[in-house]
């Protein structure tokens, strides 16, 4: 016979397992596959081109002081060498945008060039029209797509992809309240990467190679022309939807020009999009 006390204790142990449970899988290996840049030490710097406006540019100073945290790379903010309203690449860095892209129904995308799994180079957009809405014109949102959309062009993906659970303290998590102060997100902030991001930027980055790619104005395997010139400006241009989708709120795309060469986008989608439920799928 299970007496009160000892169904209490099976209740209570089963909740606790059930909750260690859900931290592995929020917690789980955050790698964006194997991509990263190819560097011959550590720490490497990552270029972070700014060709934001004035009311953007100090979420990516906060980006990349965030980031510089890493042990085993660092970023540095130069001048910007790409227009805003298309943010093409620059071979070597990565190109941040900010621009009115229109009612895409996108807020923010990461772009990374690679050749044989190499980031070569990346792009970051965000698009104002939904940013210049009340909903995500706040200093919270910006700062976490910034950090999240820059992340990703490390080689990072998200920790977690629901919007309406707890918040994991970390850009790498989505959201629906990047300040972690209303609604069920909890009182963590997702502004900011955390420890688990710089550890498994540390796995990313355990082994060097032969040659670089980050800093490098000419590639060691060239990508075919079509690949450079290409404007990634919605689904059209960014290939096959390999994971995610609009009703879940992010997507993953892969656009593949043979001999090893792709080009990989990271999409969040704007919320005003889909119905909430969707993003407790």
């Amino acid at each position: 016979m299970i007496t009160p006390s000892r169904r209490r204790l099976f209740v209570a142990t089963l909740v606790a397992a059930c909750a260690a449970s859900l931290a592995a899988v929020a917690y789980a290996n955050h790698n964006w596959r194997t991509y990263h840049w190819a560097r011959t030490s550590n720490p490497f710097t990552v270029q972070l081109g700014n060709n934001l406006s004035s009311g953007w540019s100090s979420y990516l100073t906060d980006a990349s002081n965030d980031w510089s945290r890493s042990g085993v790379l660092d970023t540095k903010i130069v001048a910007g060498q790409s227009s805003p309203s298309t943010c093409p690449p620059t071979l070597g860095r990565v190109e941040v945008c900010n621009s009115n892209y229109g009612a895409t129904g996108w807020l923010g995308i990461a772009s990374v060039w690679t050749s044989g799994g190499h980031i070569s180079q990346g792009t970051v957009k965000n698009n104002d029209y939904y940013f210049n809405q009340a909903r995500y014109n706040t200093p919270a949102w910006r700062r976490f797509v910034t950090c999240q959309e820059v992340g990703h062009t490390f080689g990072l993906d998200h920790q977690d992809e629901r919007f309406n659970n707890t918040n994991l303290g970390t850009c790498m998590d989505y959201t629906n309240d990047p300040t972690g102060l209303a609604g069920t997100n909890g009182s963590l902030n997702n502004e900011h990467p955390n420890q688990h991001d710089f550890a498994q930027l540390a796995t990313i980055y355990n082994h060097l190679d032969s040659s670089n790619t980050a800093g490098q104005a000419t590639a060691a395997a060239k990508m075919p022309p079509a690949a450079f010139d290409i404007i990634l400006e919605g689904p059209g241009q960014w290939g096959k939807l390999v994971r995610g989708g609009k009703d879940k709120g992010f997507s993953d795309y892969e656009l593949d020009f043979g001999g090893g060469h792709k080009v990989h986008t990271h999409v969040i989608w704007a919320i005003e999009e889909h119905e909430e439920g969707d993003h407790e799928h």
